[in-house]
């Protein structure tokens, strides 16, 4: 019987930068796109990015638990996407996402020892908050008006206006889950560098801003004419205005509504890193 000693580098640490695309309802659906859509409007919509700070402890030589911190920059133009609809239809943006990730990573060889150079490829998968910009709408309920500006009372349940108006963006949470395939070098003891295609399937359909939801809507209804004389609610928060104005918002929502609702957001990534590591436990040892 003898023990077979194995070491392990116990903590990581490291940057990634690449680039990432949206696979949404508008622009390309390509999965993996590394490169600019429109170079040309890139003040509008941005230059497709991903950087990320990584931690990564080191369980034993071949499994690893990756935090990650990343922010990317996503672009999608319909001018430049395959499908003949969607190239005719002409919508396009850019929205930045923020994300916070735990990650599982299985290394093939034992590329986490503590041997001088190693090449291994390995998968990952885990899960991941994602923030990211979405738009503000506000529903503008107000009386009709007389030839002096006057609020006149409604005479029937619909006598009344709605107009919507854009606001500053707002910032949404979703969920994500990350995995794919990599490459990892070590070299010089401590030091490695790899490269690695990542999808997200997320849990959203408005990266791209093509669904909005009834919580991206905010309600306004105009005071001129309250309730009661006791009330400080407008008479249009009352019913049957109250359900009349809801309705007019879900049946707005609808016109705004741009490919497979039932389809999520997929961001995905290509990126290289760097990281270097340190520290190690007491031994993993295989009696023998």
């Amino acid at each position: 019987m003898g023990n077979l000693f194995a070491y392990a580098q116990r903590h990581e640490i490291g940057i990634q930068l690449g680039t990432s695309n949206l696979v949404g309802d508008i622009g390309k659906t390509k999965y993996l796109n590394p490169f600019p859509d429109n170079l040309d409007n890139i003040s509008n919509e941005g230059i497709p990015f991903y950087a990320a700070l990584m931690y990564r402890m080191n369980f034993n030589p071949h499994q690893s638990l990756r935090f990650r911190f990343a922010y990317n920059h996503v672009q999608f133009n319909d001018k430049y996407a395959q499908e003949y609809y969607r190239h005719n239809r002409g919508l396009s943006g850019g929205n930045s996402i923020y994300e916070v990730s735990a990650i599982f990573d299985y290394n093939f060889l034992p590329v986490n020892d503590e041997q001088k150079g190693m090449l291994s490829p390995y998968i990952f998968g885990g899960i991941s908050g994602i923030v990211f910009s979405g738009t503000k709408i506000t529903a503008v309920n107000d009386f009709n008006r007389d030839a002096l500006g006057n609020a006149i009372a409604p005479s029937t349940d619909e006598d009344f206006n709605t107009d919507f108006t854009y606001g500053k963006s707002a910032s949404k949470f979703s969920l994500a889950i990350p995995f794919g395939i990599g490459l990892k070098y070590k070299f010089n003891y401590n030091w490695a560098v790899f490269g690695e295609f990542m999808f997200r399937p997320t849990f959203t359909d408005s990266v791209d801003y093509s669904q909005l939801e009834t919580s991206d809507v905010g309600m306004s209804y105009n005071k001129d004419i309250l309730a009661s004389a006791n009330s400080t609610k407008s008479l249009l928060q009352t019913e049957p205005y109250l359900t009349v104005a809801k309705n007019r918002v879900d049946e707005y929502l609808k016109t705004r509504e741009v490919g497979n609702i039932n389809s999520k957001d997929w961001v995905n990534t290509i990126s290289i890193g760097i990281s270097y590591s340190f520290g190690r436990p007491a031994c993993y040892c295989v009696d023998k």
